[in-house]
């Protein structure tokens, strides 16, 4: 039943719908970082490894591709997923979700400066207005009252963002440049980097309790694992553009869940740095060139 109705939804729309449901799923991950008393390298290790376990045993249940090319690309690939997983856990505990989660969707901007470097694309000057105004942006979270901890969480939470900037570049290198096919391998290596990573942080605390494992097996099934699925699937259906623009209900979700759980609010400083983000990234984007609007297919 449920099969029938997937099937009758047309492409374009099913792809809207799966990448709005992904938002959904990532988007609680900074409540979770929050209500958990574990440290951010526990909640690191063990979303990671259960989120890996997930991705695998689906893949090997779908036949998916899972050949690891050993260069340096792929290394570097799954080493920037890593880091942007423990990074963004690691921001998330040291200052406001707001913060660490619109700190962290600056990746588009780099990757506009980045993208004519590496990949030889066209460098756009609408590139550079969008990087001078996202840096505006990006500047008001360090204003207001500040203390030694948030300017930490602020600082990692941009280190987060350049590594999902290089990321996707090292992601887009692979498909255009390796022509590589499937990406699901790079995101269970990555998985397992994290783990390996924290694990001299976690050795010997790697006890929970029963309430904490619940938690942290819905955030690695779900908030990571499925929701990576389901994205690639999405993706094949609609722009990157159009998945970059529906990503930001993350962004903006995300800063609400930890409102309504724990009562934390955002300064006016990064509110108003949040805007000045968000509205450059959907002008960036909303006023690309078609040409530009490449179809990830993995």
């Amino acid at each position: 039943m449920l099969s029938k109705i997937i099937n009758s939804i047309p492409l374009h729309k099913k792809g809207l719908i799966y990448i709005s449901f992904c938002a959904l799923l990532w988007s609680s991950g900074g409540l979770f970082i929050k209500v958990l008393s574990l440290d951010a390298y526990q909640i690191s290790f063990y979303r990671s490894l259960i989120a890996a376990v997930t991705i695998l045993i689906i893949s090997v249940f779908n036949k998916t591709n899972l050949k690891f090319e050993f260069n340096l690309i792929s290394v570097l690939c799954s080493l920037m997923y890593s880091f942007i997983l423990v990074l963004f856990v690691v921001a998330t505990k040291l200052t406001t979700a707001a913060n660490a989660i619109f700190l962290q969707f600056t990746a588009p901007i780099y990757l506009l400066l980045l993208e004519p470097v590496f990949l030889k694309t066209k460098f756009d000057r609408k590139n550079l207005t969008a990087l001078i105004f996202c840096i505006a942006g990006m500047s008001l979270f360090f204003f207001g009252k500040l203390d030694l901890t948030s300017i930490k969480g602020n600082l990692t939470a941009i280190g987060s963002g350049i590594s999902f900037a290089l990321f996707t570049l090292f992601l887009k290198w692979k498909k255009q440049i390796h022509k590589s096919e499937s990406t699901i391998i790079y995101i269970i290596v990555g998985n397992l980097l994290v783990c390996i990573l924290c694990l001299p942080m976690v050795y010997d605390k790697l006890i929970v309790e029963f309430s904490q494992a619940m938690i942290l097996i819905y955030m690695g099934v779900f908030q990571i694992g499925i929701s990576y699925i389901i994205f690639n699937e999405g993706v094949k259906y609609i722009s990157a553009t159009e998945s970059m623009i529906i990503a930001m209900l993350e962004a903006i979700l995300n800063p609400i869940w930890v409102f309504i759980g724990v009562g934390e609010v955002p300064t006016v400083y990064s509110i108003a740095g949040s805007v000045v983000i968000l509205l450059t990234i959907v002008w960036r984007n909303l006023f690309i060139k078609p040409v530009e609007k490449i179809r990830i297919v993995d």
